[in-house]
């Protein structure tokens, strides 16, 4: 038995190293090696790197551009602090402190030994802005020819900030996100918008986040060895020596890796399908764990079946303490943060709508990698539109973000009030970087107005085709760069497929309106009108005889104006209610500013509404989009109405007498 059990061990490490060869999923171009040692007593973090990056382009590259994120933090002259800086609470006390933060890289050589160390210079491409030090270029002794890879080995240094956004440390807390040195995206010709070769290595700005290529990550962290580490991808090994202890991760076909650590976390564990689910958080937090696995295990299983499945086997759940609160709700490859409070009742679903929409960010913009700097809404308002779709439907579309004390909203909902109460609603487009939103409305435009476009795209198209828009948009571009070029195509091939007779031009109309522009939509029902019919009167046959003919066409004469007040058009369906109870369902183009609808019937028409199934959830008034006419009977208020409309004209004509 001892024996088979041993030709089974190796028999199955064969056929595993076998698919792992043969299982890459991405193109892995940057791919790390890092020893790090973090000093706590310095709030220091001291690091080497080998960097193994490939050339895929058809020529040779002769330098590399390197993001060193953390000198956002070096002073308030960076373009981070000038853009917006950060929160005065979060830096209240960093002069007194010194809570600023840097990074440099030391020294560095490529595989040949040569020293690239002097000509390392700090590049401003987005601003010009001579004081910042967020972009270091680095030319190259010897260029990277077509298709080979060069390894790169440089030590470096950083300070850590102290409570900025995303990363730094507070107390014993730490959490390092876009902390590392890392190497652009090297786009080839006609990838994504380069028009020629050339690298993308975008200052680090105070909105939009990381662009990165896919890689491998090999990561060994030093911390003092009361500290618990978590960290992205699986942990392989760990090394105690004194009073630290080595913790050793690895994670394949990723774009980032992030780490946390601290001497207080509590470990809970849970498990979907082949996947091991860690949550990392403090004592005082740990009841929460069941609100969280259950909402991540519901969200796993409903991207697994309308998009595909989870390819890691781990993930990271980090529910910061009050104190790091900063670094909440934020996505990393297979590890992502929430936060919850204690102090909130359950019916507040903070801990829910967190967790599942920095999941969802697994797909968008982590497998499919888009440039979040450069388009923003195509991670974030992809991952808002999901997030709706999964809370509403997890835990129901009247309460899924608050039901307490008979206060109930939806996810939905709030994501719709959320962005029509703006300050700004058209302060800009979709189509913007993230820097150029210089007045404000980033959030508001990049994650609601792009989820209200997409959820309308929905009630035009049906759910149907929108999922399968998104999950052929999965499929096809998963592992690489898409621009949204490539995700409008998608759309194009599905409606022409599915809806051809009824968008027989495609969809460039409504992108053009909603993602390039920056109107409103608003239909209304200005009127309604009944006119009881008398026939046709006056002379007709003869001179001599005054005729009146009995309608043939019913006792009334309904019209029912819609007006369109917004400037986007959409497709609009308008339902009428009769004075019987009878409905029927009107289609207009939604084109021209006003439309009406002229019916003849024995009954009145009693009611109108736009679009009765919320198809256009892009609508900014909802209120206007129905109209309900009073019942004949005379009312009280009704004869009081009318005594006083009468009074009102004879005083008018006593005062034209006079």
């Amino acid at each position: 038995m001892r024996l088979q059990s041993f030709i089974f061990f190796f028999f199955s490490l064969f056929l595993g190293s076998i698919d792992t060869i043969s299982q890459n999923l991405s193109p892995q171009i940057a791919n790390y090696q890092m020893d790090i040692e973090l000093d706590v007593n310095n709030k220091k973090l001291y690091g080497k790197t080998v960097l193994t990056w490939k050339n895929i382009s058809d020529a040779p590259v002769d330098d590399l551009y390197f993001h060193l994120y953390y000198n956002a933090f070096k002073n308030s002259r960076s373009t981070f602090f000038r853009e917006r800086g950060v929160p005065a609470f979060l830096t209240q006390d960093i002069d007194n402190n010194c809570g600023w933060g840097w990074s440099y890289i030391k020294n560095i050589t490529d595989d040949k030994g040569n020293d690239l160390s002097s000509g390392m210079t700090y590049v401003s491409p987005d601003d010009g802005n001579p004081d910042d030090e967020t972009v270091l270029h680095i030319p190259l002794s010897e260029a990277v020819p077509s298709g080979e890879s060069r390894t790169y080995t440089y030590e470096w240094e950083a300070k850590i900030p102290q409570t900025m956004p995303r990363t730094g440390y507070n107390m014993d807390y730490y959490f390092f996100a876009q902390w590392f040195p890392k190497v652009g995206v090297y786009e080839i010709e006609g990838m994504r918008f380069a028009e020629e070769n050339g690298w993308n290595c975008h200052q680090y700005h105070s909105s939009g986040e990381y662009y990165s290529d896919f890689g491998n990550y090999d990561v060994r962290l030093t911390v003092p060895s009361d500290y618990i580490v978590a960290a992205s991808g699986q942990l392989v090994g760990q090394k105690k020596k004194g009073e630290l202890k080595t913790w050793n991760f690895v994670v394949d076909d990723v774009i980032d890796f992030t780490w946390t650590t601290s001497p207080e976390y509590v470990v809970q564990e849970s498990t979907y399908k082949n996947t091991d689910i860690r949550l990392y958080t403090y004592p005082e937090k740990t009841d929460f764990a069941e609100r969280y696995f259950d909402a991540i295990g519901y969200c796993m299983a409903y991207l697994d079946e309308h998009l595909g499945s989870y390819p890691y086997p781990t993930l990271s759940i980090i529910d910061p303490p009050i104190h790091g609160m900063f670094t909440g709700g934020m996505e990393y490859p297979t590890l992502i943060t929430s936060l919850s409070f204690r102090s909130f009742p359950d019916g507040f679903k903070t801990a829910e709508t967190l967790v599942i929409h920095e999941y969802i960010h697994q797909y968008f913009m982590q497998m499919v990698a888009t440039h979040e700097v450069e388009e923003a809404w195509m991670d974030e308002g992809i991952t808002t539109y999901y997030e709706n779709r999964i809370l509403d439907e997890y835990l129901g579309k009247d309460k899924s973000f608050v039901d307490f004390i008979g206060v109930d909203i939806g996810s939905k909902s709030f994501n719709r009030g959320e962005f029509f109460n703006s300050r700004n609603r058209q302060i800009a487009p979709n189509s913007i970087k993230s820097w150029e939103y210089k007045h404000g409305g980033y959030g508001d435009i990049a994650y609601n107005k792009a989820a209200l476009w997409l959820q309308t795209l929905e009630g035009m198209i049906g759910q149907e085709s929108l999922d399968l828009i998104m999950k052929r948009y999965f499929e096809r571009w998963k592992f690489k760069h898409p621009c949204r070029n490539d995700f409008l195509d998608v759309v194009e091939e599905v409606v022409s497929e599915y809806h051809a007779d009824q968008f027989p031009d495609g969809m460039s109309w409504y992108f053009d309106q909603v993602l390039f522009g920056t109107g409103l939509c608003d239909y209304a029902i200005g009127s309604i009108s009944n006119t009881e019919n008398k026939g046709e009167r006056g002379f007709f046959s003869s001179r001599n005889e005054c005729e009146i003919n009995e309608s043939s066409n019913g006792k009334f004469s309904s019209k029912i104006i819609v007006l369109r007040n917004g400037d986007i058009h959409v497709p609009i369906d308008i339902v009428v209610t009769m004075e019987d109870g009878s409905k029927k369902m009107y289609n207009w183009s939604g084109e021209e500013r006003s439309y009406a609808i002229e019916i003849s019937s024995d009954h009145r028409v009693m009611s109108a509404e736009v679009d009765p199934e919320k198809k256009v959830y892009l609508d900014y008034n909802f209120i206007n989009n129905s109209l309900v006419l009073q019942q004949r009977k005379e009312s009280i208020g009704r004869i009081v109405g009318k005594w006083l409309t009468n009074f009102s004209h004879i005083v008018e004509s006593i005062t034209m007498i006079i």
